[in-house]
């Protein structure tokens, strides 16, 4: 279901907006309303207690508070309702304020309205962080006036102020940002790929892929959008835009856009033309073929942007690991130990395990999002000599992959980083790679990566 109405048709002072969900966008797009002029009430389903730290904020900022649950009369008060991402669509308050005609966005749409410049935006089922820290990296080495923000961290709202006609914004949007846009217009968008996730949230692939292709219905012919030539769910997104397309692959040469080539990166920016030697594949920083392809529709997008190829070779070589993906932490008794905390599903994690030869021991678990983990079963087979379940969705784990290589109920990432440890041999590696989400036990992903490593640099070498 699209959420309706532009606030941009509105002129916000004194009008009554509802924010529903006091994560950190929500946060700041309370405070980015009270800017505007607007009368801000925020509604969340957490305690007070809950939220002690955020509220004294709000309320200095002149913005009532709702915690413990959503009043209909709350929602019925309103002139603009602006959803945090994760506030889904179905809340029955929200259903019933659309019934009734209230405006209805997000925060990625009440920023997009005060942005100035151009947005590049990148979503994905994976490898849209990496992806977007490096496309901003390289925009920031060309000297590019550049803001980096989204679902990466920083909220749009943040990146209103100080925006000018010069910037570009490089956002990572998730789907939940998108199923409540109007007007979003990336003038570059990117779809890495889409493998089932968040079914939980979505109700079906079907509906959580056509919410990732929102990301270009506002594109016109004036517009870019960069696809994966090896993903059939992203080639079908090729025939709902309206934006000229550029692909990236890493296997074969493709007709236009980015791709390797025998031991080198090429783009090619027309159909029919010659393609541009980019860098060599070696000078790749990043470990996996997964993030080949992150490296490739970065590098699409910047020459999009017309970043000039010897900067581009410049800043990927630079370019560092993202926390939490793939991301080395140490080196103990000759065994490896990898955080890929951000392997949020199945895809991801069978990502990871690619990126290995052998001898893995894989730490699988956590808060499920309806996932086959069956799909893991033949890389298991191939790569890992071990699995460690944790989290609420260990038993379920277990049961899908009984029969497969050694499993063993660790209960908590604690436990299986002991476990690994005390069985690993030398030349073997320890991968975090959950294949779930983390709220089972942990604040985020970040949070439960920062645990891992914590526990990997506390082992006795």
């Amino acid at each position: 279901m699209r959420a309706h109405t532009v606030a941009s048709e509105m002129d916000l002072k004194n009008k009554r907006v509802l924010v529903v969900g006091l994560g950190k966008s929500g946060i700041s797009a309370a405070l980015y309303l009270r800017g505007l002029g607007a009368r801000v009430t925020v509604s969340d389903s957490r305690t007070g207690e809950a939220l002690a730290s955020e509220i004294p904020t709000l309320l200095s900022a002149g913005v009532m508070v709702e915690t413990g649950g959503h009043g209909m009369l709350t929602f019925r008060r309103q002139d603009l309702i602006v959803l945090s991402p994760g506030v889904p669509l179905s809340t029955p308050e929200v259903q019933r304020s659309m019934s009734l005609g209230v405006p209805i966005i997000g925060e990625l749409e009440l920023a997009s309205q005060g942005l100035h410049g151009r947005v590049i935006a990148i979503t994905g089922s994976n490898g849209k962080t990496t992806t977007t820290s490096l496309v901003g990296h390289i925009l920031q080495h060309a000297s590019f006036e550049t803001k980096v923000g989204g679902n990466i961290g920083v909220p749009v709202v943040e990146l209103v102020e100080g925006s000018t006609e010069k910037t570009w914004s490089v956002l990572e949007v998730s789907s939940f940002q998108l199923e409540t846009i109007d007007t979003f217009r990336p003038h570059i968008a990117a779809v890495l790929n889409i493998t089932p996730d968040h079914l939980d949230r979505h109700g079906s692939f079907e509906n959580y892929a056509a919410a990732k292709t929102r990301i270009t219905e506002n594109q016109t012919g004036e517009d870019f959008l960069v696809l994966n030539a090896e993903d059939k769910p992203s080639q079908m997104v090729a025939a709902k835009t309206q934006a000229q397309i550029f692909w990236f692959s890493g296997v074969r040469r493709i007709k236009q856009g980015a791709f390797v080539h025998g031991d080198g990166v090429y783009f090619l920016a027309s159909e029919g033309g010659t393609p541009e030697p980019i860098m060599p594949l070696a000078e790749i920083p990043l470990r996996g073929a997964h993030n080949v392809e992150n490296v490739l529709a970065a590098i699409a997008m910047a020459k999009l942007a017309g970043v000039e190829t010897a900067k581009v070779r410049e800043a990927v070589a630079s370019f560092e690991a993202v926390e939490h993906r793939l991301q080395f932490v140490a080196k103990v008794r000759g065994v490896d130990y990898y955080n890929d905390s951000k392997a949020t599903n199945v895809d991801a994690t069978a990502k990871a395990l690619a990126s290995f030869a052998g001898g893995v021991r894989v730490i699988l678990g956590g808060k499920d999002k309806g996932s086959d983990y069956t799909q893991l079963l033949p890389l298991l087979r191939e790569r890992s000599v071990a699995i460690y379940t944790i989290g609420a969705a260990a038993e379920l784990i277990e049961r899908q992959l009984a029969g497969s290589i050694g499993t063993t109920h660790a209960g908590t990432l604690a436990e299986a980083v002991r476990m690994a440890h005390e069985a690993a041999a030398p030349g073997e590696t320890v991968l975090l790679a959950p294949a779930c989400a983390s709220f089972d036990q942990f604040e985020n992903y970040e949070h439960r990566g920062h645990v891992f490593v914590d526990l990997v640099r506390a082992l006795p070498a």
